[in-house]
């Protein structure tokens, strides 16, 4: 079987995936190093807890009635607006917030920010989803997924370098820290060229009308596991953030430390994505899947256990590169279970999880936390994580796990199929239906397993640079 092909119209390599990751890491570090920037804004204006959690949570909230319509969108058209609209947004927020003096104007800015960041991943990831050959997804989301760590690995350190100081100095600092992030997410309009490839205007009719239900969706064998597993993924992320600090309090490690911690849990989250295509080779992606989140809730709930820090050091390690597995593989389940002409709708409902657990899981931990002690929360992560591990395993049963590699890539709207290979059989005519005519007359016949009719143009071979 020959190699996989890339759709018709696609510009040649992978440069595109290349300057995506670049501008992902600009967005992303911009949104990494503006969240804790507005929060420290937020208390120089005299903002208490509830206020703080207030703003966190209308970043998370507001974006969640948007995600189902942009998708619906994006199935029907392209994808590359959303990518400008979102840093356009996330810009906007990110310097109105640096110069807003109200609680309830930093609100609604982060609003604003969060809705650019979810235009930004939902046109990103429709775009990989699109452009990948089926053989190529894990390792493309992979790849693609490692700009978002690189922006979680120095957004916050950023943020820190530049916020100082109390009272008017840290109201100065903090705005000046937005004001950086904004011109940050800019800088990634510089990779923002030639990301899709243009395509035909006339659509298909039936693919320009179908609208799959949203229940239809969410009942695919394998979209709600591929949800599931990345809210577990991305709860245990924001969590051990959190509260790791709480935990080093506790057990008297300084805050240095903790943040030499935290980046070696960023770190080793890229090494497993740079990794990731030798390592379902190896062991297939839906043994991978269970087996790091398995590893994962294990090592959740060890954080638990009153370890030193080269121990402690050690599970964070681990823990990152299991946690690396995860959402790369979680988008390419939902892209592969979901109806044809709905991914995007998919990939956004996805989202909407993840924004979901972005609140409940911080609000169940603290209850959690203050309750059973500032353990618990990571047993209970490690529950969850447990449950998505399960959940990975059913998650095979719907589309195959490996696809064969010679099937092409879904191609975006309007673009033409890729014809047949030479030397390619020629599909049967239904019955009854003429060929046409033969030389003395009689109608053709097809001979099962003929050749293609010759002048058949063959199809693109796939650039493996």
């Amino acid at each position: 079987m020959g190699p996989a092909q890339a759709p018709l119209g696609a510009p040649v390599g992978r440069g595109w995936l290349l300057r995506l990751v670049i501008a992902f890491s600009f967005t992303q570090g911009a949104v990494s190093m503006a969240r804790p920037a507005v929060s420290y804004r937020a208390l120089s204006v005299g903002a208490d807890e509830r206020a703080i959690g207030v703003i966190t949570a209308v970043y998370a909230l507001l974006p969640l009635f948007a995600a189902v319509p942009l998708g619906r969108r994006t199935d029907h058209g392209r994808c590359a607006p959303l990518l400008v609209a979102g840093v356009v947004l996330i810009s906007a927020g990110c310097a109105l917030s640096g110069t807003s003096g109200s609680l309830p104007e930093l609100a609604a800015w982060s609003g604003v920010m969060g809705l650019g960041h979810l235009c930004f991943v939902i046109g990103a990831q429709s775009i990989v989803a699109r452009r990948s050959a089926p053989d190529e997804q894990d390792r493309n989301f992979g790849h693609f997924t490692i700009g978002a760590s690189l922006g979680q690995l120095t957004g916050p350190v950023a943020a820190g370098l530049l916020v100082s100081g109390q009272g008017g100095e840290m109201a100065r600092t903090s705005g000046l820290a937005l004001l950086v992030s904004a011109a940050a997410a800019a800088v990634s309009f510089v990779s923002l060229w030639r990301l899709e490839a243009r395509t035909a205007r006339g659509a298909s009719a039936a693919r320009r009308s179908a609208k799959v239900p949203v229940h239809r969706i969410l009942r695919t064998r394998g979209v709600p596991a591929g949800i599931f597993i990345s809210l577990a993924v991305l709860s245990a992320t924001d969590i051990l953030t959190a509260y790791l600090p709480v935990i080093g309090e506790e057990r008297g490690i300084t805050p240095t430390v903790i943040g030499l911690l935290l980046s070696l849990r960023a770190a080793a989250t890229i090494a497993c994505r740079l990794v990731m295509t030798p390592m379902i080779r190896w062991l297939g992606r839906t043994v991978l899947l269970t087996v790091t989140c398995l590893l994962g809730g294990l090592l959740c709930a060890g954080i638990a256990l009153p370890v030193p820090v080269w121990g402690l050091a050690l599970m964070l390690a681990a823990l990152g590169f299991c946690l690396g597995v995860g959402q790369p593989l979680s988008m390419t389940t939902v892209v592969r279970a979901a109806p044809d002409g709905a991914r995007s709708t998919a990939l956004a409902l996805r989202l909407t999880g993840n924004r979901l657990g972005q609140v409940a899981a911080p609000a169940s931990a603290g209850l959690v936390a203050g309750v059973a002690g500032t353990a618990a929360p990571f047993l209970m992560l490690g529950g969850l994580l447990v449950g998505a591990a399960g959940l990975g395993l059913r998650a095979s049963g719907g589309k195959p796990a490996d696809p064969s590699p010679g099937k092409p890539a879904d191609p975006s709207p309007g673009t033409p199929a890729d014809p047949p290979a030479a030397g390619t059989p020629a599909d049967p005519p239904a019955a009854g239906t003429p060929v046409g005519p033969a030389p003395t007359g009689t109608p053709a016949v097809p001979v099962p397993g003929t050749a293609a009719e010759p002048g058949r143009r063959p199809a693109p071979a796939r650039d493996t640079s």
